[in-house]
């Protein structure tokens, strides 16, 4: 782990200009994230902590409605999981194989992390952001909704496992929840569940579907909102509002923090890599 005189999350990191420039030049920090660094105040918080940027337009009565900082890392920490999202010699991140039955899904003995949401919530596009540090990888994403049909497996180093799942809804396969129950079943090595909601609608039936699955089952599950590129800060603070009120009384085995992202400006990107760096054990 960061030593502990580093261990800033983000209440100190806006307050520390002096440990941003000691953390943009360690030989542990890319050159891309000591970029990101050296933004400006407001555009690095919008980037790295896209809840906390939503929570300045909320009233101080309503702040502790929201659960911000159950995991706050530090900038140290986005930094390590940003290196093990970055293709080295000895650190390929590459597309395995792709399965439409738990029994013919790769055996694979590393953590894994699976990705779920409606047909077009933006799914496959949220995966080709979290792998923008290795642009050789083909995600292949479509405009159309139900684009993907089978669940699709990356290795990322020897370190993890991602799963992209088919969409739920529209144009989903015929065996979808066949193919989908069985495998957050069987799949013992399965550390996350990310639920993908699209932040301008909000959750739908089918969400609710899928989040009973996961309570179901007992797997612990996380809420990702996608597409807040899209919502204005008024329509995205009520989206976030109803969402998190439903964590906290509908559900059991939801991770409590919400994670807001958006595939096109990249916010929230560094924080969801470090959030599954942690759960898969890589920032011990």
């Amino acid at each position: 782990m960061a030593a502990p005189w580093l261990r800033l999350g983000a209440e100190r990191l806006f307050e520390m200009p002096a440990v941003l420039e000691l953390l943009s030049r360690s030989n542990s920090t890319s050159q891309a994230f000591a970029e990101v660094l050296r933004l400006p105040k407001q555009q690095l918080r919008k980037l790295l902590y896209p809840l906390q940027e939503v929570e300045r337009f909320l009233a101080p009565d309503r702040r502790q409605d929201l659960h911000l900082r159950i995991f706050d890392p530090s900038p140290e920490d986005i930094a390590r999981a940003d290196k093990v999202f970055t293709v080295t010699e000895g650190n390929r991140i590459d597309y395995v194989s792709s399965a439409v039955r738990i029994d013919h899904a790769p055996d694979l003995p590393r953590p894994e992390v699976c990705f779920i949401g409606r047909s077009n919530v933006g799914k496959s596009s949220l995966i080709k952001a979290l792998f923008s540090l290795a642009p050789e990888v083909e995600v292949r994403v479509s405009k159309k909704p139900g684009h993907t049909k089978k669940m699709n497996f990356f290795k990322v180093g020897k370190h993890f496992t991602v799963v992209d799942m088919p969409g739920y809804g529209y144009r989903a396969p015929e065996d979808f929840v066949d193919m989908v129950e069985t495998y957050l079943k069987e799949r013992r090595n399965l550390k996350r569940t990310f639920l993908l909601v699209d932040s301008v609608v909000g959750i739908q039936k089918t969400d609710t579907i899928a989040i009973e699955m996961c309570e179901e089952f007992a797997l612990p599950y996380v809420i990702v909102l996608t597409k807040i590129d899209k919502s204005s800060k008024g329509h995205l603070l009520k989206q976030v509002l109803q969402i998190q009120k439903f964590v906290n009384t509908k559900t059991q085995g939801c991770f409590p923090q919400l994670f807001p992202v958006s595939a096109v400006t990249f916010s929230g990107i560094h924080l969801l890599r470090c959030f599954i760096a942690s759960v898969t054990g890589n920032l011990d």
